[in-house]
């Protein structure tokens, strides 16, 4: 049964940084692309970071790109995003998943990120 658990969430002021991780189980991460997927109230989900079976490519949405960096251990089916200089427009409920992700596939319960003064 695949499990996605995403944490490492929380509220922070706008500069702050944040690391989130996800654990992978149930099935073998290694040789798929992951990514971290968010989304903000009202709005569509979204990709904003992918990495890599290998771990050595990386995309980033623009909006994202220069503060936020994906990384992954594959040993631990684990993997991470570290957010730095964080914006209340970065305010949503962050997911990891494949990439592509399975349509109708499983999602985890996500870790909520408010960035606010």
């Amino acid at each position: 049964q695949v499990q996605l658990v995403e944490s490492g969430g929380g509220l922070v002021q706008p500069g702050g940084s944040l690391r989130l991780s996800c654990i992978a189980s149930g099935r073998d991460f290694t040789s798929y692309a992951m990514g971290w997927y968010r989304q903000a109230p009202g709005k569509l989900r979204e990709l904003v970071a992918r990495l890599s079976s290998g771990g050595t490519l990386s995309w980033y949405v623009d909006s994202v790109k220069g503060r936020f960096t994906i990384s992954r251990d594959s040993a631990k089916n684990m993997v991470y995003l570290q957010m730095n200089s964080l914006k209340p427009e970065d305010t949503a409920v962050y997911y990891c998943n494949t990439v592509p992700y399975e349509p109708g596939g499983y999602w985890g319960q996500g870790t909520q990120v408010t960035v606010s003064s």
